[in-house]
């Protein structure tokens, strides 16, 4: 199976969606009714935690594309690759967790659990990397 086709498609449309999402922002800051509460509130609650979404879920759209496109053309194992290719996907949990928590009060652990597989999808690809036959 080739790894890395998923990560790029869904990385690229996870991309568009957290894309639009800005776009509520920044109606949020200049358009919205109550625009200076949300100005006012720049760095803490409810705010900061859409910033952080938004530029969470377009890091990790971006990781997805990057991994994808590195899982298409290095030559590292099918194991390595799917495990890196299905960690990364998983890695988009934690903007997901992040809206979620925002819009629905819900826990934080899809946040933890996206983090987490990010990270170790990162280290299981470069220490693959450094295992390739140069």
């Amino acid at each position: 199976m080739s790894y890395g086709k998923h990560n790029i498609a869904y990385g690229l449309l996870f991309l568009a969606a957290f894309m639009a999402y800005g776009f509520l922002l920044i109606y949020l800051r200049d358009f919205a009714p109550g625009k200076e509460q949300w100005i006012a509130d720049y760095g803490i609650g409810t705010h900061f935690e859409a910033r952080l979404a938004h530029v969470h879920g377009n890091l990790f759209a971006l990781l997805n594309v990057l991994v994808g496109y590195l899982l298409l053309k290095l030559p590292i194992s099918q194991v390595s690759a799917k495990w890196v290719s299905w960690l990364s996907l998983a890695g988009m949990l934690m903007p997901v967790g992040i809206v979620a928590e925002i819009v629905l009060g819900a826990p934080p652990v899809f946040v933890l659990i996206g983090a987490a597989s990010m990270v170790l999808a990162m280290a299981w690809l470069g220490l693959a990397a450094l295992r390739m036959k140069a």
